[in-house]
């Protein structure tokens, strides 16, 4: 059903990786800052879309990073919001945070055929709204720390079972 990723596909993520960061590099830029948007418990945080491909590469950076539920760091492993929370701190500088329910909450939705590269994807996996998580990378691809296979990995939206519980797509980014 989901594809673990394996020491076979190690040069094809070098590639991806390689790809990606030459798709992106128009993208990449200096940090940006916060700026006033409506966000619901008066925060507010908007990301400069010029970082959404720092937010990519870090995010890809840590594929087959161990999972860990209540994880938020490479060394000890992440579980879906701590890998978002842990990604948007360091190529963002926006501190997050570790809940994937508040992370929705200071996000704006988007339709789905928006979506962008850094951008949130939300699923219902434990019959609860916002219960799982990931950045999307494109092309239909998304990075996430899914419980089952131990690793951050790459899925895809169209995978049957994510796509079933497909939930929301949102952004932090303006514009």
């Amino acid at each position: 059903m989901m594809q673990t990723v394996t020491q076979n596909t190690r040069p094809r993520r070098a590639f991806l990786v390689a790809g990606l960061a030459a798709m992106l590099a128009a993208c990449a830029g200096p940090g940006g800052g916060r700026r006033d948007s409506a966000a619901p418990g008066g925060r507010s945080i908007s990301v400069h879309p010029q970082q959404r491909g720092d937010v990519v590469l870090t995010a890809l950076s840590l594929l087959e990073s161990n999972y860990r539920y209540g994880g938020s760091h490479p060394h000890s492993g992440f579980d879906c919001s701590g890998l978002v929370a842990y990604v948007f701190n360091h190529s963002a500088r926006q501190r997050l945070p570790h809940n994937t329910a508040q992370i929705a909450q200071l996000s704006r939705k988007i339709s789905k055929r928006q979506l962008k590269a850094g951008d949130f994807v939300f699923f219902n996996t434990l019959n609860r709204p916002y219960s799982h998580m990931g950045i999307y990378i494109g092309e239909g691809k998304f990075i996430n720390a899914p419980s089952s296979g131990g690793r951050v990995r790459i899925d895809s939206l169209d995978n049957p079972y994510f796509a079933q519980r497909f939930e929301s797509a949102r952004t932090l980014f303006s514009s």
